[in-house]
């Protein structure tokens, strides 16, 4: 069984999700994919289905949860992936998924569109990096072929730079920024909140995913924003925001982004907790998944 495709044009439909569902996004059985297999999804919690993954890129099963909107209205679609900070499903820093579901993004956001928001899981601590030697620890590869392509064969967003946008917190908002600076082709914009930016060696859990030095370097903010940051044009893709653990570095990453002259949105304050659920989303979402 292959995973169903919509196909959708620009021109408006309007699709409930019961009308989804019918279509084929509850399939069930097994999907295969060069690098990975996928479950039929299963309901979760806060309006998300799940669906297992198994990746020759990470190490066991992982997950891709995904809360699309209610209501269809028009399509492509903006896909807004929600970065986690932990390996697997760990809550330890919140529940993003309650927040998503809090705020309402999928209906709410996205042009007047909706938004297919999408919480992908890693088997490691998640840094989106490729490890220089274990094949099971390529978070960056899993996430583009694996992550991305089945969303975009399996709900009507858009397959172009413009459909694809990052949020996260901590490491995740690392991840969402070296994501974006490495690959500006592929995705629009980048919002973090209170993440250590200008990190200069691994620190917080990063020594086991990128491995050495040398491979920190490729995926280092800093050296990326320095090498990189005129490629990303005249438009505000970034935004950086906080505080709460790093607000050092995220003021060190607002200054160089001013010596740069790299367009961004930045917002300093109110401080919050560092933890998915203490309000920052809120301030965040608007911008990421407009």
């Amino acid at each position: 069984m292959t995973s169903p495709s919509f196909g959708l044009s620009r021109h408006r439909v309007a699709l409930t999700m019961a009308t989804v569902v019918a279509l084929g996004l509850s399939w069930c059985g097994i999907a295969r994919a060069a690098d990975a297999i996928f479950s039929g999804s299963k309901q979760a919690d806060h309006g998300f289905v799940v669906y297992d993954v198994q990746s020759e890129y990470q190490a066991g099963t992982t997950q891709i949860f995904v809360r699309a909107p209610a209501r269809l209205k028009g399509g492509p679609l903006l896909a807004l992936y929600v970065l986690p900070v932990e390996a697997h499903d760990d809550k330890r820093w919140g529940d993003a998924r309650a927040e998503i579901a809090k705020l309402n993004i999928a209906d709410r956001y996205g042009n007047g569109f909706g938004v297919v928001c999408v919480f992908p899981t890693f088997s490691h601590l998640p840094w989106y990096a490729d490890h220089p030697s274990d094949p099971h620890i390529r978070q960056e590869t899993h996430f583009l072929k694996v992550v991305l392509p089945f969303i975009e064969r399996t709900y009507p967003v858009g397959t172009d730079r413009l459909s694809r946008a990052l949020l996260g917190f901590s490491k995740s908002g690392w991840g969402a920024w070296t994501l974006l600076l490495r690959h500006p082709d592929l995705f629009e914009r980048a919002a973090a909140w209170d993440a250590p930016m200008t990190m200069d060696v691994p620190r917080y859990g990063m020594a086991p995913i990128a491995g050495t030095q040398e491979n920190f370097e490729r995926y280092r903010v800093t050296t990326l924003l320095r090498e990189r940051g005129a490629q990303l044009g005249s438009e505000r893709r970034l935004m950086l925001a906080g505080w709460d653990f790093y607000r050092e570095q995220t003021r060190g990453a607002r200054k160089l982004l001013q010596e740069l002259k790299v367009p961004h949105v930045y917002r300093d304050g109110p401080q919050r907790k560092h933890h998915w659920n203490s309000g920052w989303m809120a301030d965040l979402a608007p911008w990421a998944a407009r």
